[in-house]
């Protein structure tokens, strides 16, 4: 039996609503499913009305903090709506309306007409984001596909690019803890490329408090996932995993399965229960 803890809706850059996402994930055989929107838990209470009585549901997150000066992404699970965790988000999502903001000005100034207006209708609910400036760009048939849209202007280093707020690292971990939940680091292969600084980073990640990393992941081939899931036990990591299933917006990965060989055992979510506070 397997599980999938790592989905995106509608509230932030997925293209299914939090209900549709439950449905795929019982249809797919799941035993336990979570939603981890980006720096919002706006889907938590459709997603659980959905799963009641069908599915084991997991109220989550995605945050993107920083680490070693650079970006990390961490998900969190069994944190609710209205937690300290999302009391202080509430200064992330306000950092990230003024960016968006910076970025449709920045496009502006190089020639493509994309509104807050146009945003906010592609995006409909919750967090809005780069992936909608993408869309929009598509839109206006500035790219071809949302790809070109990050690698032309809105990657890091790219012209349209702003920064903005993030908790780091280990404010993100105490807050997760202090609202009742625990983390792992998700798609790991953001911070480290070979296996030294795998190791490297797991052992500061262990030493932080993180409870897990994400090696159960559709882009590693199986037997990597195998091998991330040995060197994370080896430092009290648990091994978690997930689909990162953005529906249209990330093509050929399906709920629970990714692209088609992914199994996230079952047993990850009992050893991440037996670590909540």
């Amino acid at each position: 039996m397997s599980v999938d803890l790592h989905l995106h809706s509608r509230y932030s850059d997925g293209s299914v609503e939090p209900a549709g996402l439950v449905e795929m994930a019982i249809a797919a055989g799941l035993t336990a499913v979570a939603l981890t929107d980006h720096d919002c838990f706006e889907g938590i209470v459709e997603a659980r009305a959905a799963a009641a009585g069908k599915i084991r549901f997991i109220p989550g997150v995605e945050l993107s903090v920083d680490w070693a000066g650079s970006g990390l992404h961490l998900l969190a699970w069994w944190v609710e709506p209205d937690s300290p965790l999302d009391l202080e988000l509430e200064e992330v999502r306000q950092s990230r309306a003024e960016r968006n903001l910076a970025m449709i000005a920045a496009l502006n100034e190089l020639g493509h007409p994309v509104t807050l207006e146009q945003v906010m209708r592609i995006s409909e609910k919750g967090v809005v984001g780069r992936p909608h400036l993408a869309q929009a760009l598509l839109e206006l048939g500035v790219v071809e596909t949302e790809g070109q849209a990050f690698a032309e202007y809105l990657a890091s280093g790219k012209p349209a690019y702003r920064s903005r707020k993030r908790l780091s690292l280990q404010r993100a971990v105490e807050l997760v803890r202090t609202s009742g939940g625990v983390t792992a680091v998700a798609h790991p292969h953001t911070v480290a490329d070979n296996a030294d600084e795998f190791a490297t980073a797991f052992d500061k990640f262990a030493a932080l408090g993180v409870t897990g990393v994400e090696c159960w992941y559709p882009e590693y081939p199986r037997e990597q996932r195998e091998a991330m899931a040995k060197m994370a036990t080896r430092y009290g990591l648990v091994p978690t995993g997930g689909s990162d299933y953005h529906g249209t917006h990330k093509p050929g990965l399906e709920v629970g399965t990714g692209r088609g060989d992914l199994v996230v055992p079952d047993r990850v979510l009992e050893q991440l229960a037996t670590r909540r506070p």
